[in-house]
């Protein structure tokens, strides 16, 4: 009794818990390899992914990921060894992310939307010298490039036709997986929860992107998070149907649709790439139960003709993450589905969890709800972030729990500031109410969220300005209809320079910046705002573009 009176002013949330659901549930911890073996024995001719129309039972995936652990083992792949893993949504993700797992390697995630620079610096910074990748259009080759670079030094080739694509070229420089030793080995490797068991790279608002590692103990407390998560009843385990069109090298699909549902005997339907209609079809003719997006995702269901008509009845959970969903296109999408969405807050090194607007709470502009189980949330002071500020106030939100990432890869000084007696300073703006509700303000310093990707304007302006024509530049996020923000440089060219456009600049940063870090607008000034020590000033750009929309459009005369 006396611990609950001294919890209740600390966790004013525990009131607006949903009925059944308990934050000081026991979260449990362990290995990914113990994830899976618990998940085949329990689970066995079930149907653990379906791609392509084919199943995979749970055995079977069990048996995949065995031979192949055998083989990379045999093969010099150890405990702490770094790995690249440059794939797709296909059953190779899963079978190479859980054997390298299972051998107490690190799995460095590569997108393949990243720029060459980019790649070349998660390798180089992981020290992971083997890539692994399949033979689906423009993997292969940007594996093979990083090899002549020397980069790395050695690529393994999963054959898409292994799960029913049509047979590749292969390529003499890379070794196919298929032909690894995978006979049994007599002992596995040792692996322990504390150890990394990802390398997941996230930017910063200036430089590369750092690498977060998460250990088999993050990654298991936030699939155990997920599951004490119950409001609006609890989904029942080995028969839902989860559509696994998120990409799985990001973090919100790698734990709350894979390892979650793999935990829980679910079947998940694994998609390469989203299509709306691809989605809509599955939805209706495969009964899909859980659906996870990201807001772009969302917009283009909305978009697609014919959506609001679709059969959306099987559903049971609707879950968007990976970046603010604007609170109007929340509504189209619920009015559309006909229930609720899930929605809530997380960070790479959160695993993601985080929090979770509970179904019986008022939708409000910027509410992002109340921690999950096992996680501990404040607000500090800016100036002082031991001094946890009173409801009402705004601040930075500190979180705790065994889901918070273990640092920094290489980059101690930074681990160290975004630590605060133990608690991770997670650099974004918020607040929390009287009841325990969490609100967040403003995302972090400079940081652009565009289709559920971290966006960084600093990498942005590096690119930029290795453009020969280009003075200076700053660049912003500006609200975009369908990413929710997208990148506007703002640029000055040098003396005697002739016109930049933005399909010019586009074509010079093709090879310098992924897909999503592209500006969507350029706007060319004479000179560029700055404070009175000279500083460029994107806070000034910042608030011209939010008085510029703001301005009601002139109506035209009739």
């Amino acid at each position: 009794m006396a611990e609950e009176a001294l919890a209740a002013p600390l966790r004013p949330w525990l009131a607006s818990y949903p009925p059944g659901c308990r934050w000081d549930a026991p979260i449990a911890t362990g290995t990914i390899g113990d994830l899976l073996d618990r998940a085949v024995a329990r689970w066995g001719g079930q149907p653990a992914l379906e791609y392509r129309g084919q199943r995979v039972s749970y055995t079977a995936l069990g048996a995949a990921v065995d031979r192949l652990a055998a083989g990379l083992m045999r093969l010099g792949v150890a405990p702490g060894l770094p790995v690249g893993l440059l794939l797709p949504n296909t059953p190779w993700h899963p079978v190479c992310f859980l054997a390298l797992a299972k051998l107490g390697a690190r799995v460095v995630h590569l997108s393949p939307l990243d720029a060459r620079r980019v790649l070349h610096h998660k390798l180089t910074d992981s020290s992971a010298r083997i890539v692994i990748t399949t033979d689906l259009p423009g993997l292969l080759p940007t594996a093979l490039e990083m090899l002549e670079a020397g980069i790395v030094d050695r690529v393994l080739l999963g054959e898409d036709a292994a799960w029913g694509g049509a047979p590749g070229e292969g390529n003499p420089r890379a070794l196919n997986l298929s032909a690894l030793d995978g006979s049994a080995v007599p002992v596995w490797p040792q692996v322990s929860p504390g150890d990394v068991a990802l390398l997941q790279y996230t930017g910063g608002t200036t430089g590369m992107p750092k690498g977060a590692m998460l250990t088999h103990a993050n990654l298991t407390a936030a699939v155990d998070i997920y599951r004490h998560w119950v409001d609006g009843g609890a989904l029942a385990e080995g028969e839902q149907r989860v559509m696994g069109v998120l990409p799985l090298f990001h973090i919100y699909a790698l734990t709350s649709v894979l390892l979650r549902h793999l935990s829980c005997g679910n079947e998940i339907l694994l998609r390469p790439r989203f299509e709306a209609e691809t989605v809509l079809r599955d939805i209706e003719t495969r009964r899909v139960t859980v659906l996870s997006g990201v807001p772009t995702m969302w917009i283009a269901l909305l978009n697609q003709p014919g959506a609001a008509s679709r059969d959306f009845s099987s559903l049971r959970a609707c879950v968007s993450g990976g970046a603010p969903l604007p609170f109007d296109v929340g509504a189209k999408v619920e009015a559309m589905l006909g229930q609720r969405l899930h929605i809530g807050w997380g960070m790479t090194e959160t695993s993601p969890a985080g929090t979770r607007v509970p179904i019986a709470a008022t939708l409000r502009p910027g509410i992002i709800g109340v921690p999950l189980p096992g996680v501990d949330m404040r607000i500090v002071a800016l100036d002082d972030p031991s001094r946890a500020l009173p409801p009402g106030e705004a601040g930075e939100m500190a979180i705790r729990g065994p889901n918070v990432f273990a640092g920094y890869l290489n980059q101690p000084a930074e681990t160290a500031a975004a630590f605060r007696d133990g608690w991770f300073l997670t650099g974004d703006i918020g607040r929390m109410e009287a009841d325990g509700m969490f609100f967040l303000m403003d995302r972090r310093k400079n940081m652009i969220i565009s289709g559920g990707f971290n966006v960084y304007p600093a990498a942005i302006e590096g690119a930029i300005y290795e453009h020969p024509d280009v003075n200076e530049v700053v660049v912003i996020g500006i609200p975009d209809a369908y990413r929710g923000q997208s990148a506007k440089a703002f640029v000055t060219l040098r003396a005697g320079a002739p016109e930049m456009t933005l399909d010019a600049l586009k074509d010079f940063l093709r090879d310098r910046l992924g897909r999503h870090e592209m500006p969507t607008a350029l706007e060319l000034r004479t000179e560029l705002p700055r404070s009175p020590a000279g500083k460029l000033l994107a806070s000034a750009l910042v608030a011209e573009e939010m008085a510029r929309s703001a301005t009601p459009k002139e109506s035209p005369t009739l």
